[in-house]
């Protein structure tokens, strides 16, 4: 016997659109920023020729957050990409992090713990990665 749908509250339609606008708002800016910094590089590199005989790895500064920072923050084409896919991990996390918030809010003791948990996973897997 199928049970009847769960009514939903005026405050769990707002966080509903809460969650919406913060993951829609991250892979927008994300895209934005990643297409930006991928128009730059086509500016400036598009008619370079391609020597597919030499391997060349990326800068040392292109592993860590500080250095994509700082270099997309000087106007590098490479680092602004870096910096829209870091918006793009980033977003999940946000949501996380804004759930969390949620829960503590409505004093859901079991939620906040789930949300704790799971936040500082997402958070040790991104900064263990060395980015």
């Amino acid at each position: 016997m199928p049970q009847a749908p769960v009514p939903t509250t005026a405050e769990d339609t707002a966080v509903e659109r809460l969650v919406s606008i913060v993951l829609r708002g991250g892979v927008l800016a994300a895209a934005a920023v990643t297409a930006s910094g991928g128009a730059l590089y086509l500016a400036r590199h598009g008619g370079e020729p391609i020597n597919y005989t030499a391997f060349n790895g990326e800068p040392a500064s292109l592993r860590g957050l500080a250095g994509i920072v700082q270099g997309a923050m000087g106007g590098r084409a490479e680092w602004i990409i870096a910096a829209g896919l870091l918006l793009l991990i980033a977003t999940p996390i946000a949501r996380v992090a804004v759930l969390l918030m949620v829960f503590i809010r409505e004093r859901d003791r079991l939620y906040v713990a789930v949300s704790t948990v799971v936040l500082a996973v997402l958070l040790l897997s991104l900064f263990d990665s060395g980015v």
